[in-house]
């Protein structure tokens, strides 16, 4: 029996939809993922280091998992932070349920889902106060992944000729095959050799507005069609693997038309 898990289609804010920002590092996928500090109001920069991407991250800011659909259709995206599915608190696996995006949509995460109206708040914090630390699973804290999956269509592709391709010769085989095992073992132990305590992981934050709603969808196959990693730490630790990090003067901030998105408070009296 086919087992039905609620999916979520994230609202957009109605008649506001600020112009998407290219992402710092290009990604092959049918959704780019990046990281927003929410207290700084920036979209952080990814550095790629040891066949990863890694995020510099401020204990204590509030943060975004920005997703991007750039593709022509719907997607649905299971969304992992520190090995958590973020809607449903489990360890997470791409069979479980997850966002819906329609085509060219952007959708900032803010927080871990509670219910269809508020989500507790990401926020880069220590890693024993993670929420997968304070749960009992701490094993893969400082990683964000998603898996994304396409929508099952009706119409069928008309078949196509079948090429035949002569075999390839099983020692050069044998021989790529050990060049790459060697490749990875080489990765591997330079990683491990840099390899180091996290000191960051997400938290369960203040509680606050972010509303989805229940939506249906097929997917096209068991297997996501895309999954990318994007992993995060302090710039102390990224300096320490030998990740050169722009200094924010270097990044200067361009003036804004119009700086101020939203009503502020009023002065206290």
């Amino acid at each position: 029996m086919k087992r039905l898990l609620p999916l979520l289609l994230i609202l957009p804010l109605a008649g506001f939809r600020p112009a998407p920002l290219p992402p710092p590092v290009a990604q092959d996928g049918p959704v780019r993922m990046t990281l927003v500090d929410r207290d700084r109001g920036t979209e952080l920069r990814s550095y790629p280091a040891d066949g990863q991407r890694w995020v510099a991250g401020d204990r204590g800011h509030r943060y975004a998992v920005r997703l991007y659909n750039d593709s022509p259709r719907r997607v649905l995206v299971v969304l992992s932070v520190d090995g958590i599915n973020a809607i449903s608190g489990e360890e997470a696996n791409p069979s479980q349920t997850g966002y819906v995006l329609n085509p060219g949509q952007r959708a900032d995460i803010t927080g871990w889902r509670k219910s269809q109206d508020e989500v507790a708040q990401f926020v880069f914090s220590s890693p024993g106060n993670s929420y997968a630390s304070r749960t009992g699973r701490p094993d893969n804290v400082g990683v964000i992944g998603i898996a994304v999956f396409n929508e099952r269509t009706q119409w069928r592709p008309e078949p196509r000729p079948i090429l035949r391709r002569p075999a390839s010769p099983a020692p050069m085989a044998e021989a790529s095959a050990a060049a790459d095992s060697s490749a990875r073992a080489s990765r591997a132990e330079g990683y491990a050799a840099k390899s180091q305590a996290p000191a960051l992981g997400t938290g369960h934050g203040d509680r606050e507005t972010s509303q989805v709603r229940d939506t249906t969808f097929d997917r096209a196959s068991r297997d996501p069609s895309y999954v990318s990693e994007l992993r995060y730490d302090s710039a102390r630790n990224l300096r320490a693997r030998g990740i050169v990090l722009d200094a924010p003067s270097r990044l200067p901030r361009e003036p804004q038309a119009f700086p101020n998105r939203y009503v502020p408070d009023p002065p206290s009296r």
